[in-house]
């Protein structure tokens, strides 16, 4: 059974790390002489690559690291600069260096919750939706909602000015396209579709 994990193991790195392979750090700061930490941190640079804003617990599971290794190799990537992370509640959030502004970092964030990235999704489909509407498309309390808009208000990606209003659609609309198969079957569909959402100006 052990060997078994380990070849399962060994197939999920290769498979990100052909991914890490395209980015400029490839192979960068392999100190410890170490081939295997290498690819590990390769896998690890192709997962951010398509997986941007995620946490440490998602990366570790998802690339199937211990917790021990995974923490060794991203204060390897962090001090090397191949990647950076920041602050997200409980969460500490990591992403490839130099990809992202700080608003897009803040919406990878969220979107990568389930309740915000649903609720950004809705308004994004109707800017017209109230806070009741919302809540009975997304099967929440009302005062989740709330909770939640204050949040994403508080983030700058949301006004509540009049109504609720997704801050820099354009924006979002992009991310979600662009990594929606990391995100959840909402974005899939969403992304599936965005063409109706977007607003050309000539």
């Amino acid at each position: 059974m052990p060997e078994g994990v380990d070849e399962d193991k060994r197939a999920t790195l290769r498979r990100f790390a052909a991914l890490g392979a395209a980015t400029p750090f490839v192979g960068f700061g392999d100190g410890d002489g170490s081939r295997e930490g290498s690819d590990v941190r390769d896998a690890i640079l192709g997962y951010l690559a398509t997986t941007p804003g995620a946490h440490f617990s998602k990366l570790r599971d998802d690339l199937k690291l211990g917790t021990g290794e995974t923490q060794h190799h991203l204060r390897r990537l962090l001090s090397d600069g191949a990647i950076e992370s920041r602050r997200d509640g409980d969460y500490r959030r990591f992403f490839p260096s130099n990809r992202f502004s700080e608003f897009e970092q803040v919406a990878l964030g969220y979107l990568r919750r389930n309740t915000p990235r649903g609720m950004l999704i809705l308004l994004l489909r109707d800017p017209d939706a109230t806070g009741s509407d919302l809540a009975a498309a997304l099967d929440v309390s009302r005062a989740t909602v709330s909770t939640y808009a204050k949040e994403l208000e508080d983030a700058g990606l949301l006004s509540r000015e009049d109504g609720y209003a997704v801050v820099s659609p354009e924006s979002v609309i992009t991310l979600l396209i662009r990594y929606a198969d990391s995100f959840g079957s909402d974005a899939v569909s969403f992304a599936a579709e965005a063409d109706r959402f977007i607003r050309f100006d000539p």
